[in-house]
């Protein structure tokens, strides 16, 4: 699971939920003392989260509707991916140089400026290059946001806050696939034509764009954080990583247990990237849906997955974490399967849906997980190569579900990615299987 992810489904980098769901929800009551800045990020992150899920619904099919097959369309999905693992590295950098606040300013502008472009090309090279620079541009957000609200809360309400990001980026942001099919049904019958052609789609990627332009205008009152309490942070850091290298308690090298992490979830990301990047057009082309129909069904998945999303933290009191993640891994391929060789609409829905809660059930919990396994030196470099993970994943993944599902048959993308999905378990299993991990208790 990627710590960093421009899809639905994708929660917010590495803060896991601690604890049962009603010690999220006290913490939360905090809101009342938060700073301004808070206010205005988790505003930012509802923006957002209306425009992925806008754009996941409505950009692929607008490529669709100008005759493009689906072995294009993964390569055209696979370009923001690109261009967030090309932007990573350099936006981090610049972030660094010139602060945060003007970094997600430049991406609150620019993000939706290049969407807005892409819905008005036609041409495959100018598709594939301004989504790649779409993507480019929108890494900003997931490099700035997380660190920045971390630097605007004090440590008690922090897990609080991230959960709220968290559930305002996947549960509220996704009623953007209402409008995503709304908008086009709308424009459709005002100028007579299907809302499954062009001119509505591209309505459709004109309003995701605009969330993230108008949600970003307030951004301007951001106070850049003091970095003063960072030293003193960096010193209590310091100083658990000298007191864990004198009990031994990492005892692997990096090289190896980076590789043990990055690894399966390399496969994991691309399983999921082959699926989840070309889900709405697979139930377009298999059921011939309209984009109504489609925001209604990704709506409910999307909404009632954040929501579920919080219940995370009962499951790690009860059961160890990789217990929870290998096995609902190994849930999620059948569903895949499900999905992909489904008799009718109902059955294909049903699968998505759960799949879609599972999935959302175990991004905090592995991310927890991961972050236990590395030391307090080492999380801030392994948080960053989860990023490139996701980046490749969903570059690869898409890539070649387009090209199974033009060259094979349209199920087969769901074929590969749920043995990418049995695999990556395995391999976590392997290499921390053997490890006792104790379960979350209530203090």
């Amino acid at each position: 699971m990627s710590f960093v992810s421009p899809v639905p489904e994708k929660s917010a980098h590495h803060a896991p939920p601690i604890g049962p769901v009603k010690k999220i929800y006290s913490r939360l009551a905090l809101s009342n003392r938060l700073p301004l800045n808070v206010y205005l990020l988790l505003l930012f992150t509802t923006g957002k989260g209306f425009q992925l899920s806008i754009a996941n619904l409505s950009l692929n099919y607008y490529v669709h509707s100008l005759g493009y097959k689906t072995d294009f369309i993964g390569i055209f999905s696979a370009m923001s991916a690109l261009g967030a693992l090309i932007g990573a590295v350099p936006t981090g950098m610049l972030a660094d140089r010139w602060g945060r606040k003007p970094v997600l300013l430049l991406t609150a502008v620019l993000s939706p400026l290049f969407l807005a472009l892409t819905a008005l090309a036609t041409s495959a090279p100018w598709l594939l290059g301004l989504n790649l620079l779409q993507g480019f541009v929108s890494t900003a957000y997931w490099v700035t946001n997380l660190p920045l609200l971390t630097e605007s809360t004090k440590e008690e309400q922090r897990v609080g806050v991230f959960a709220l990001n968290s559930f305002l980026l996947l549960g509220i942001g996704s009623l953007g696939n209402l409008l995503g099919g709304a908008i086009p049904e709308l424009v459709g019958g005002i100028i007579h034509v299907s809302a499954g052609s062009t001119v509505p789609l591209r309505w459709g990627v004109f309003a995701a764009a605009s969330f993230t332009f108008l949600f970003g205008l307030p951004l301007w009152m951001l106070r850049e954080p003091r970095r003063a309490s960072q030293r003193k942070s960096a010193q209590s850091e310091a100083a658990n990583v000298l007191a864990a290298e004198e009990s031994g308690a990492r005892a692997k090298p990096t090289w190896l247990l980076f590789g043990q992490l990055l690894l399966p979830d390399l496969l994991f990301t691309t399983g999921e990237g082959a699926v989840v990047a070309l889900i709405q057009i697979y139930f377009v082309l298999r059921f011939q849906l309209l984009p109504g129909s489609l925001g209604i069904i990704f709506t409910i998945s999307g909404l009632t997955g954040g929501i579920f999303a919080l219940a995370a933290p009962l499951f790690v009191k009860r059961w160890s974490k990789l217990r929870i993640v290998t096995i609902v891994q190994y849930m999620s391929a059948p569903l895949m399967l499900l999905i992909g060789y489904a008799p009718s609409l109902p059955i294909a829905i049903t699968g998505e849906y759960a799949r879609s809660f599972l999935r959302t059930l175990i991004e905090p919990v592995y991310a927890a997980f991961a972050m236990e396994q590395a030391s307090s030196r080492q999380r801030a470099m392994l948080s960053g190569l989860y990023s490139v993970t996701w980046s490749i994943g969903f570059s690869v993944g898409p890539a070649i579900a387009g090209w199974l599902q033009t060259n094979i048959s349209l199920s087969m993308a769901f074929v590969f990615g749920a043995i990418c999905l049995l695999m990556a378990p395995s391999m976590l299993l392997i290499s921390f299987g053997r490890k006792r991990e104790p379960m979350q208790t209530n203090a």
